[in-house]
């Protein structure tokens, strides 16, 4: 089972961070390779079960299900529902913790999945570099200010 973990220093207090993050409808309005995203069957985007349905700037969609959310944690977790990706039992974690030395943020992200084993360091590398740093990246513009 692959392993997906980065992490990055954000120059914004955890409380800000987390006001952009927490949607888990609102990637498009921060993730760079997300087009546009709707919740299905209109359920609140911070409903534990709800599903966003998203597409992706080059085209592909992704359906992913809402697990935990955690305000007092800063913490969300998903599940890969449906994806291009060729992954199963992706579960995705990413998390907040306050760095009180310049009212800063670590922010680290991870996720576990399986997939076939000639495409994992493939797949380790488009999560990791791609999604999760390619959000990260966007946070620091987002946030640099």
């Amino acid at each position: 089972m692959p392993k997906v973990y980065r992490s990055t220093v954000l120059n914004a207090s955890a409380d800000r961070v987390w006001g952009t993050i927490r949607d888990f409808n609102g990637l498009p309005s921060w993730h760079p390779g997300i087009a546009e995203s709707r919740i299905e069957q209109s359920q609140p985007a911070d409903k534990v079960g709800c599903v966003r349905n998203f597409k992706l700037k080059d085209g592909g969609g992704i359906r992913e299900q809402l697990l935990a959310l955690s305000d007092y944690d800063l913490s969300c977790t998903y599940s890969i529902l449906e994806s291009p990706m060729g992954v199963d039992n992706y579960v995705a974690t990413f998390r907040l913790i306050p760095v009180t030395d310049g009212n800063k943020t670590f922010i680290e992200w991870e996720a576990e999945f399986d997939c076939a084993p000639e495409r994992s360091g493939e797949l380790v590398e488009i999560i990791g570099d791609g999604v999760f740093q390619g959000g990260f990246e966007a946070l620091k513009t987002r946030f640099s200010g």
